[in-house]
C-alpha cells in the first residue's frame, strides 16, 4: 500500500509539472504572438497607418527626373555634368521602405552633395510666408535665387514623398505632417536642403517677409528665422537686405519699425551683420501691381516739379 500511494503522489506531481509547463509555454507564445502582431500593425502594415498630409506624388521617379533633367540640360547647361539618376537613386534611398518618422539628416546627405552646386554672390533671395510672390519675383527676375530656383528645390518642390516598412516600401496614400512626427521626409528635407542654401550665401543677400500677417512678419518658428538666418556666414555675407511686403488692398499690420522686424534686426546685429529694410520694396510691388492695375495702391505718385 504505501508503495502505491507513493507511485500515485509521484504520478500527481508529474502532471502538475507538465501541465505547468505546458501553460508557461502558452503564455510565451501568446506574448510573442502579440508582439508580432502589434510591431506588424505599427509598421508593417500601411493600411494600419493614416497619415493627415498627402501620400507620396505618383509617378515621383518620373517628376524628380524630368525636372532634374530640364534643369541641368535646359535651364543651366553649365550644371550638365549633374547625373540625374543617381540624383534620384539617392533620393529614394532616403526614404523607402523606412518609418517615415524616423528619418534622419544622414538620410539626405548623399542626395545634397550630388545636387549641389555653387549660388552666385549677392543672389540669394531667402523668403517668410510670401511664397508665390517670391517665386513669381525671381521668375521675372533672373538676377535672385531662392532655394526652389536652385537644382535641388526645384526638384522637390511641391512634391511629397515617405516610405513604409512594407512592400512596395513606398505609402502613396498619406504620409505624416510635422505635427504628427517631426522626423519625417519633408521636413527633414526641407531642413537639410535650407541649411545648405543659407551656408552658401555670399555677398549681400535679401529676404522677402510678409508685413500683412498680424502676428507679425519675422517668426523665430519659421524656417528662416530658426534655421536659415543662424546658417548665414558673417565672414562670406556682407549685408542682409529686409523687403517688408504688404498685400495690395490687405492690412499693413507691420512696418520696417515693427516690433518683430526689431527682433530680427537685433539678431542680425548679434551676428555682425549689416542690416537694411525698406517697406513695399518697388520692383517687387510694380509686380505686383500686374494683377491689381486699378487698385489705389498701386497708383504713381505725382511727381512735383
Amino acid at each position: 500500500m504505501p508503495f502505491q500511494q507513493g507511485s500515485a503522489r509521484s504520478r500527481q506531481r508529474t502532471i502538475m509539472l507538465v501541465g505547468i509547463v505546458v501553460l508557461l509555454a502558452a503564455l510565451v507564445l501568446a506574448v510573442v504572438l502579440a508582439s508580432i502582431f502589434t510591431h506588424g500593425k505599427k509598421e508593417g502594415d500601411p493600411q494600419m497607418l493614416k497619415w493627415k498630409d498627402r501620400g507620396t506624388t505618383k509617378n515621383l521617379q518620373e517628376v524628380i527626373l524630368g525636372r532634374c533633367y530640364n534643369y541641368v540640360l535646359a535651364r543651366y547647361p553649365e550644371l550638365g555634368d549633374k547625373d540625374c539618376l543617381k540624383i534620384w537613386e539617392s533620393l529614394k534611398q532616403a526614404f523607402v521602405y523606412k518609418n517615415p518618422c524616423n528619418i534622419t539628416s544622414e538620410d539626405y546627405q548623399p542626395l545634397l552633395e550630388l545636387a549641389s552646386h555653387p549660388i552666385p554672390c549677392n543672389k540669394s533671395l531667402f523668403w517668410s510666408k510670401t511664397s508665390d510672390l517670391v517665386h513669381r519675383y525671381t521668375k521675372s527676375n533672373q538676377n535672385f535665387l531662392t532655394l526652389e530656383d536652385t537644382l535641388v528645390g526645384y526638384m522637390a518642390d511641391r512634391v511629397s514623398w515617405c516610405g513604409d516598412p512594407s512592400a512596395p516600401g513606398i505609402n502613396y496614400e498619406s504620409c505624416p505632417k510635422r505635427s504628427e512626427c517631426e522626423s519625417n521626409p519633408s521636413s527633414v528635407f526641407w531642413k537639410m536642403a535650407s541649411k545648405m542654401f543659407a551656408e552658401a550665401a555670399c555677398g549681400v543677400v535679401q529676404v522677402m517677409l510678409n508685413g500683412s500677417i498680424e502676428a507679425g512678419a519675422f517668426r523665430n518658428s519659421s524656417i528662416f528665422g530658426s534655421i536659415e538666418i543662424f546658417n548665414l556666414n558673417p565672414e562670406k555675407v556682407s549685408a542682409v537686405h529686409i523687403w517688408l511686403m504688404h498685400d495690395i488692398g490687405g492690412p499693413q499690420s507691420e512696418s520696417c519699425s515693427g516690433h518683430s522686424i526689431k527682433r530680427l534686426k537685433s539678431i542680425l546685429e548679434e551676428r555682425q551683420f549689416k542690416i537694411t529694410c525698406e517697406d513695399n520694396y518697388r520692383p517687387v510691388q510694380l509686380l505686383q501691381c500686374v494683377h491689381n492695375p486699378g487698385h489705389t495702391d498701386c497708383r504713381r505718385c505725382n511727381s512735383t516739379t
